[in-house]
Parts: C-alpha cells; structure tokens; sequence
C-alpha cells in the first residue's frame, strides 16, 4: 500500500481527496499546514505527495524546496487553483515532479499519481548487499555513499553486479567496455579491477587465472 501526504488547508475538499485515495488503496495523512506536514517527513516515510501551495506556515512550494534540499526525492504533485505560468514553472523549479490545476478530474488525478509512482520505483535503487544502483541517475552507492566512478569503473561494476558468484570472462569485459576501434587491454581491465577493489575493500573481486573474474556476494 503506497503512503501518500496529502498537504491541504481546505478541510471538506481534503476530505474528499481522502476518501477517493483510500477508496483506490491508498494510505493517506492529511495535514492542514505546511510545518505539520514538514515534521511528518522527519518520523515517516511517503511514497508521494500531494500539496497545496496556498497553505499556512509553510507553503507548499518552499516545503518542497526544503525537502530537496535535503535530498528528499519523493515524487509530489502540486495540487491549487493558481493558473498563472509564473506558478506553474515555480512549481516545477521547486522539484514537483506534475501539477494539477483545480477543480481537477479525480479519475484523472489518480492516474497522474499512479504514473508518478511508477516513475520512482524504477528510480530505486537496486540491492547487492552493502551496494546499490539507482538505475535512473546510473550511479552506484556502497553503504549508502555514493561511488565516484569513472565510466569505464561503472560499466564493469554494473557488469559483476550482473553476474554476482558467476565468472566474468575477459571476453565478455571487453565487449562490454570498448567498441572495436577502441581496443581495450588486459592491464587496462587490471587497472579497473584494482580501483575497484580499493572502493570495495569489504567485498571480494576474485581473479579466475587465464579466465576472469568473479564478484562474490
């Protein structure tokens, strides 16, 4: 069940959005202002959210401006009855991911959720132990920092990520890594492999003699 934050001032039209979410499956928390809605984040984890820009305390612009700026990347949908272009591309600079212009269809505002949604889990980042992968941003994390990876350290990672407990061959690298004008080396790959061993010092990149590699979980 995806959790959304609902953050809007108008009670009976909040009430309404509640029911039509939970009525499709959704786990919804209403918040009337932006500062409740602002703390909530801190305690639980949404899957989305949906905001009101004309709010009390904190609207819900700056909200979401705050929660980027804290690497918050959960996708959110700006909900009001502002028409201007100004606002809309405020909205949209602020990190909102769409925008809906009241009065809205509500047929139509649960599609646009459920395509937000889809959207950021193929973001997610993909589990190999102490390393991930977030597939959209093609970037690699090992404990949750972030890997400062050449191109060439990226693609023969995502490679052993791949195959994890399976033998690499060298073949198989160098397709991978050099187009044929390129022309790729033995001690090139070495070169990689040793770099990445320096990365991963807790993982074990074992070399199969006159064979490959192997990355083992």
């Amino acid at each position: 069940m995806n959790k959304i934050l609902l953050l809007e001032d108008d009670t009976l039209f909040a009430e309404t959005l509640v029911d039509l979410l939970e009525e499709d499956g959704f786990e919804v928390n209403h918040f009337p202002n932006g500062q409740d809605a602002l703390d909530a984040t801190f305690t639980s984890k949404f899957d989305a959210y949906l905001l009101d820009i004309n709010v009390p305390l904190i609207d819900g612009l700056s909200l979401l401006h705050e929660l980027r700026g804290a690497d918050d990347n959960t996708p959110a949908i700006f909900l009001t009855s502002h028409k201007s272009k100004d606002m809309l591309e405020n909205g949209f600079l602020s990190g909102g991911d769409d925008y809906m212009t009241k009065p809205f269809d509500a047929d139509e505002l649960i599609l646009r959720l459920k395509a937000v949604l889809k959207r950021s889990k193929k973001s997610e980042p993909k589990l190999l132990g102490k390393l991930s992968h977030n597939e959209l941003h093609k970037t690699i994390y090992h404990d949750g920092n972030e890997l400062d990876l050449s191109k060439k350290e990226y693609e023969l990672l995502m490679i052993f990520m791949s195959h994890v407990d399976k033998v690499v061959t060298k073949e198989l690298i160098y397709e991978e890594l050099w187009s044929s004008s390129e022309g790729g080396s033995d001690g090139a790959i070495r070169v990689y492999i040793n770099r990445l061993k320096q990365l991963l010092p807790d993982m074990k990149i074992e070399n199969i003699r006159g064979v490959g590699y192997r990355l083992v979980s």
